[in-house]
């Protein structure tokens, strides 16, 4: 099985929000080392893209450095105490960083419909709010595309950068605004407004992968406060 195929959205959503209860527990050096590690090799395997994996950890790893270095020196200089803060930071942000791009809006959208029996409208909204917000980069490269064969790219100084980025900006609103008035007639035309029972577009196994995710998400929340008893 592909590692994209490995487990379903819910799995995916637990392995990245259990190990926020462990955050807490980082509270030495040692410990948000050996936890960072740990994370690494139970969940590193399922990154399918590398690349994108370092930006979008790299807004986290900037914010543990911002930590450890704030917390150095106005925390007495302690090393140890600091590089736990930076860790902690660490824990939080890496399983998200390496499992939220295998999560799919209209699979997740199945499996909060038929496995949680959440709402239906709530749900499809929902989905389709985050199917949009996929397409958000995408828009913003075709409008900078288009203003640029205009003769209207970021080139140039700051003030003239700014201001290409604030017309870019509102070029992207008006666009997205378009696109979600035309998401809306659509879904309309196909009865959301009104329909009281709905029917899902795939089914929502459980697979093995998805119960062993799990476990391995209650790991990462309780190792920190394991390996810190005394």
């Amino acid at each position: 099985m592909r590692r994209e195929r490995f487990a379903g959205p819910l799995a995916l959503l637990a392995g990245c929000l259990f190990p926020v209860a462990g955050a807490i527990g980082v509270r030495t050096a040692t410990v948000g080392v050996l936890g960072v590690a740990v994370e690494v090799v139970l969940l590193g395997w399922l990154v399918v893209d590398l690349r994108g994996f370092a930006r979008r950890a790299a807004l986290g790893v900037l914010a543990a450095v911002a930590i450890l270095g704030t917390t150095w020196l106005y925390g007495g200089h302690h090393l140890g105490s600091a590089v736990a803060a930076g860790t902690r930071i660490l824990y939080l942000v890496l399983p998200a960083a390496m499992l939220t791009p295998l999560i799919r809006p209209s699979e997740l959208g199945d499996h909060l419909g038929q496995r949680l029996h959440l709402p239906a409208r709530p749900v499809v909204g929902a989905v389709a709010a985050l199917q949009r917000l996929d397409s958000v980069g995408e828009t913003w490269r075709q409008v900078d595309r288009a203003r640029r064969a205009r003769g209207l790219g970021l080139d140039g100084g700051p003030v003239r950068r700014i201001r290409a980025s604030a017309a870019s900006a509102f070029a992207l609103l008006v666009v997205s605004m378009r696109q979600t008035a035309t998401l809306a007639e659509a879904m309309d035309a196909r009865g959301f407004a009104t329909a009281t029972e709905r029917t899902w577009a795939e089914p929502a196994p459980w697979r093995w992968g998805d119960s062993l995710l799990v476990v391995i998400g209650v790991v990462l929340a309780v190792l920190p406060w394991l390996l810190d008893v005394r």
